[in-house]
């Protein structure tokens, strides 16, 4: 059984509990080897919309796009715990419809869902979770937000702001999530709601006191081909063994070195005659 939202619930550092360690994942590859590490959270993200399809942001990519993804990281069948990003849009119109959507996605094979803002999502969250689909909440820098807020920036620089992502996440835990992202805040934010709160955190760019961390597989794996935000460490360089090993690849194609003759099929001896 893979890890459940209820087990991810009780996931508070301050109650001796060992930090939440989540990734993006979004095919089957990614699932499987994140899995095999020992990861509790795997994120489908809707991130998979400028970090594996080449858009500028995230808000290019539909909920049929997102179940495809997820059916993807089903297929590894992780021991770790699904949780599936609702797109823009999926989740905006009327409750009804959000929780259709939701519904695909855990048809799809996801856990739980998270949608992203604070106190304005509270009847959707609600909705979702009557229908007994566990739910995950998003505050700080919101990425589907990006046109309104301007830009890719930190949330929560002033006392005004904080005290409203303050409002925001004890909103959240009001109305049932089991566990929240704080993406983009200072160091000072991430650690106060983490105190405020009794379910757990899971930070991006939050300070190091969040219940756990969050990272983009690209990002942490160096396959980004843009410059990553100050939160990221880079934890290899796949992208340039990749790079050498089809360079080495096309090489060995162009000199005649590949194939030799241990990578073909034996000649049978009546085709020789």
């Amino acid at each position: 059984m893979s890890i459940s939202a209820p087990e991810l619930r009780l996931r508070k550092r301050r109650n001796g509990a060992s930090p939440i360690v989540m990734v993006t994942a979004y095919d089957e590859p990614g699932a499987r080897y994140a899995d095999a590490a020992g990861v509790d959270m795997l994120l489908v993200g809707d991130s998979v919309a400028n970090v594996v399809l080449g858009h500028s942001d995230t808000l290019h990519i539909s909920v049929e796009e997102m179940c495809h993804h997820v059916r993807a990281v089903a297929a590894a069948k992780p021991n770790a715990h699904i949780v599936a990003d609702m797109p823009w849009m999926s989740y905006h119109i009327n409750d009804r419809e959000s929780v259709r959507n939701a519904a695909s996605l855990i048809r799809a094979g996801a856990h739980s869902v998270k949608l992203e803002g604070g106190s304005v999502r509270r009847d959707v969250i609600r909705a979702v979770l009557d229908a007994e689909i566990p739910v995950m909440g998003h505050i700080g820098l919101t990425p589907q937000s990006v046109l309104a807020l301007g830009g890719f920036k930190v949330q929560g620089k002033t006392l005004d702001a904080a005290k409203l992502l303050m409002e925001d996440a004890l909103v959240l835990q009001e109305t049932g999530v089991f566990s929240m992202v704080i993406e983009a805040v200072p160091p000072i934010v991430g650690t106060q709601i983490t105190q405020a709160l009794d379910i757990p955190t899971v930070g991006i760019g939050a300070g190091p006191d969040t219940d756990g961390q969050v990272l983009v597989f690209h990002d942490l794996l160096g396959l980004t081909n843009r410059k990553p935000a100050k939160f990221v460490r880079q934890y290899a360089d796949i992208g340039k063994a990749i790079t050498d090993a089809v360079a080495q690849y096309a090489s060995d194609v162009r000199n005649g070195s590949f194939p030799s003759e241990s990578e073909v099929y034996a000649n049978p001896g009546e085709l020789l005659n």
